[in-house]
């Protein structure tokens, strides 16, 4: 049996945030905004920036992007959404200032171009849509169980909460599920420097 590779995993290394930090400032957060669900089921999703002034950058569509995916089984790929100039989201939204997502934000803004930056949410016993981005991701777990993975093409990786830096290769084909009884948080950013080959 062949080796699992897993090449579109990248963990950043002599990178880590405090993990308990990030759960008690996510709480404080929760406690002032609730999770948006723009049209996905069992998904929702927080953003930490937006376009300098514009509300409507954090609304919507915007809120989801341009992604592709494969429907049904003709096989055909198909475009979604709308899509998004990931370099003009500079801007930390006020409720997370004196938050230390605001620290997470910055250090991570010194060492990536990043575009949006996310809270987003995956409900229990739920998965996301067989789909690809324009960009990859970078991941900072907050909320996971052992059901809960990321699969690109097919290799699966559980990515655990402990306060480590990953960035997936989100322009391959991939989706997440959260096979566990909690919901899944992680901290998500569009990331518009590939670290990967292809």
């Amino acid at each position: 049996m062949a080796n699992t590779s897993f090449e579109d995993f990248y963990q950043v290394p002599k990178l880590s945030f405090d993990i308990s930090k990030l759960k008690d400032d996510l709480n404080k957060i929760l406690e002032k905004k609730k999770f948006n669900s723009p049209g996905i089921s069992h998904f929702g999703a927080i953003p930490i920036n937006q376009i300098p002034n514009d509300e409507n950058s954090i609304k919507g569509n915007s809120i989801r992007g341009k992604y592709w995916t494969i429907a049904d089984d003709s096989g055909k790929e198909v475009s979604r959404d709308i899509d998004i100039d990931e370099s003009k989201y500079t801007q930390l939204i006020p409720e997370f200032e004196n938050t230390y997502f605001k620290e997470v934000y910055e250090t991570l803004s010194k060492n990536f171009k990043l575009g949006r930056v996310r809270l987003l949410l995956k409900e229990p016993r739920s998965t996301l849509s067989w789909h690809k981005d324009p960009e990859c991701r970078l991941h900072v777990p907050i909320i996971t169980n052992k059901g809960c993975s990321m699969v690109i093409e097919n290799v699966a990786k559980h990515l655990p909460a402990d306060g480590k830096v990953w960035i997936t290769n989100n322009t391959k084909y991939h989706n997440f599920f959260n096979g566990g009884e909690q919901s899944r948080i992680h901290l998500v950013a569009c990331v518009l420097e590939s670290p990967f080959k292809n």
